[in-house]
Protein backbone atom coordinates (compact mmCIF):
# COMPACT_ATOMS: atom_id res chain seq x y z
CA UNK A 1 0.00 0.00 0.00
CA UNK A 2 2.83 2.40 0.89
CA UNK A 3 4.51 1.75 -2.47
CA UNK A 4 1.25 2.40 -4.28
CA UNK A 5 0.81 5.70 -2.40
CA UNK A 6 4.33 6.84 -3.28
CA UNK A 7 3.93 5.83 -6.93
CA UNK A 8 0.59 7.63 -7.29
CA UNK A 9 1.93 10.72 -5.54
CA UNK A 10 5.00 10.86 -7.76
CA UNK A 11 3.14 10.19 -11.01
CA UNK A 12 0.53 12.80 -10.25
CA UNK A 13 3.26 15.37 -9.70
CA UNK A 14 1.67 16.31 -6.38
CA UNK A 15 4.70 15.69 -4.16
CA UNK A 16 8.41 14.87 -4.38
CA UNK A 17 10.00 11.51 -3.49
CA UNK A 18 11.28 12.97 -0.20
CA UNK A 19 7.82 14.26 0.73
CA UNK A 20 6.20 10.92 -0.18
CA UNK A 21 8.68 8.96 1.92
CA UNK A 22 8.20 11.35 4.84
CA UNK A 23 4.45 10.71 4.87
CA UNK A 24 4.79 6.95 5.38
CA UNK A 25 4.48 6.16 9.12
CA UNK A 26 7.71 4.92 10.70
CA UNK A 27 9.43 4.54 14.06
CA UNK A 28 12.01 7.17 13.10
CA UNK A 29 9.30 9.68 12.14
CA UNK A 30 7.58 8.92 15.44
CA UNK A 31 10.80 9.73 17.31
CA UNK A 32 10.98 13.01 15.39
CA UNK A 33 7.32 13.79 16.20
CA UNK A 34 7.94 13.07 19.91
CA UNK A 35 10.82 15.56 19.92
CA UNK A 36 9.39 18.36 17.79
CA UNK A 37 5.98 18.16 19.47
CA UNK A 38 7.55 18.55 22.90
CA UNK A 39 6.30 15.21 24.25
CA UNK A 40 9.64 14.40 25.90
CA UNK A 41 9.80 17.80 27.60
CA UNK A 42 7.30 16.61 30.20
CA UNK A 43 6.88 12.84 29.68
CA UNK A 44 10.58 11.80 29.77
CA UNK A 45 12.50 12.00 33.07
CA UNK A 46 15.55 14.24 32.85
CA UNK A 47 15.02 15.21 29.20
CA UNK A 48 14.61 18.96 29.69
CA UNK A 49 17.25 19.12 32.40
CA UNK A 50 19.79 17.38 30.12
CA UNK A 51 19.31 19.82 27.28
CA UNK A 52 17.44 17.31 25.16
CA UNK A 53 19.43 14.11 25.64
CA UNK A 54 16.99 11.32 24.88
CA UNK A 55 17.56 8.06 26.76
CA UNK A 56 15.48 5.30 25.11
CA UNK A 57 15.38 3.40 28.43
CA UNK A 58 13.33 6.18 30.05
CA UNK A 59 11.76 7.89 27.04
CA UNK A 60 8.08 8.71 27.60
CA UNK A 61 7.79 6.75 30.87
CA UNK A 62 6.16 9.64 32.74
CA UNK A 63 7.50 11.94 35.42
CA UNK A 64 6.78 12.17 39.15
CA UNK A 65 7.01 15.98 39.20
CA UNK A 66 3.53 17.46 39.42
CA UNK A 67 2.08 20.53 37.79
CA UNK A 68 -0.08 22.29 40.35
CA UNK A 69 -2.63 25.01 39.61
CA UNK A 70 -6.29 25.93 40.06
CA UNK A 71 -7.24 22.55 38.46
CA UNK A 72 -5.33 20.57 41.13
CA UNK A 73 -2.10 18.70 40.40
CA UNK A 74 -1.42 16.73 37.24
CA UNK A 75 1.47 14.48 36.26
CA UNK A 76 2.89 13.74 32.83
CA UNK A 77 1.58 10.24 32.12
CA UNK A 78 3.63 7.20 31.19
CA UNK A 79 2.80 7.19 27.48
CA UNK A 80 4.23 3.70 27.09
CA UNK A 81 1.46 2.43 29.35
CA UNK A 82 -1.16 4.51 27.55
CA UNK A 83 -0.13 3.17 24.13
CA UNK A 84 0.29 -0.41 25.39
CA UNK A 85 -3.46 -0.57 26.10
CA UNK A 86 -4.48 0.43 22.54
CA UNK A 87 -4.32 -0.71 18.96
CA UNK A 88 -2.79 1.68 16.45
CA UNK A 89 -6.24 2.62 15.12
CA UNK A 90 -7.53 3.19 18.66
CA UNK A 91 -4.52 5.45 19.36
CA UNK A 92 -5.27 7.57 16.28
CA UNK A 93 -8.90 7.97 17.40
CA UNK A 94 -7.78 8.79 20.94
CA UNK A 95 -5.20 11.31 19.68
CA UNK A 96 -7.90 13.17 17.75
CA UNK A 97 -10.38 13.31 20.63
CA UNK A 98 -8.92 13.13 24.15
CA UNK A 99 -9.01 16.03 26.58
CA UNK A 100 -7.19 16.33 29.88
CA UNK A 101 -6.20 18.87 32.49
CA UNK A 102 -3.45 21.49 32.16
CA UNK A 103 -0.71 21.90 31.33
CA UNK A 104 -1.05 19.12 28.70
CA UNK A 105 -1.73 20.79 25.32
CA UNK A 106 -4.16 18.08 24.12
CA UNK A 107 -5.53 20.50 21.51
CA UNK A 108 -2.13 20.40 19.77
CA UNK A 109 -2.27 16.60 19.55
CA UNK A 110 -5.68 16.90 17.86
CA UNK A 111 -3.89 18.73 15.01
CA UNK A 112 -1.47 15.89 14.32
CA UNK A 113 -1.99 14.02 11.08
CA UNK A 114 -2.93 10.35 11.11
CA UNK A 115 0.60 9.62 9.85
CA UNK A 116 2.15 11.54 12.74
CA UNK A 117 -0.06 9.76 15.27
CA UNK A 118 0.66 6.35 13.72
CA UNK A 119 4.38 7.08 13.68
CA UNK A 120 4.31 8.23 17.30
CA UNK A 121 2.47 5.02 18.24
CA UNK A 122 5.06 2.91 16.40
CA UNK A 123 7.90 4.76 18.12
CA UNK A 124 6.45 4.38 21.60
CA UNK A 125 5.81 0.66 21.00
CA UNK A 126 9.45 0.26 19.89
CA UNK A 127 10.79 1.59 23.19
CA UNK A 128 10.20 -1.60 25.15
CA UNK A 129 8.70 -2.40 28.53
CA UNK A 130 6.08 0.12 29.66
CA UNK A 131 7.34 0.59 33.22
CA UNK A 132 5.40 2.03 36.13
CA UNK A 133 2.57 4.56 36.01
CA UNK A 134 3.13 8.19 36.91
CA UNK A 135 1.44 9.36 40.13
CA UNK A 136 -2.31 9.96 40.02
CA UNK A 137 -3.48 13.55 39.68
CA UNK A 138 -4.88 15.38 42.69
CA UNK A 139 -7.95 17.60 43.04
CA UNK A 140 -7.66 21.30 43.91
CA UNK A 141 -6.63 21.94 47.51
CA UNK A 142 -4.66 18.70 48.02
CA UNK A 143 -0.91 19.09 48.56
CA UNK A 144 1.22 16.75 46.44
CA UNK A 145 3.64 14.40 48.20
CA UNK A 146 6.04 14.64 45.25
CA UNK A 147 8.03 17.60 43.93
CA UNK A 148 5.76 19.93 41.97
CA UNK A 149 5.76 23.11 39.92
CA UNK A 150 3.19 25.78 40.72
CA UNK A 151 1.29 27.21 37.74
CA UNK A 152 -0.31 30.29 39.26
CA UNK A 153 -1.82 33.03 37.15
CA UNK A 154 -0.19 36.39 37.81
CA UNK A 155 -2.07 38.92 39.91
CA UNK A 156 -3.28 41.70 37.69
CA UNK A 157 -2.68 45.27 38.94
CA UNK A 158 -5.82 46.94 40.16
Amino acid sequence: MRTLFIAVALLSGGISMAEAAEKAPSVEWGRHVSITSGCNDCHTPGYAESGGTLDPKTALTGVAVGFSGPWGTTYAANLRLTVAKMSEDAWVTYGKSFETRPPMPWYNVHEMTDGELRSFYMYVKSLGAPGQPAPQGLPPGETPQTPYIVFAPPQMPQ
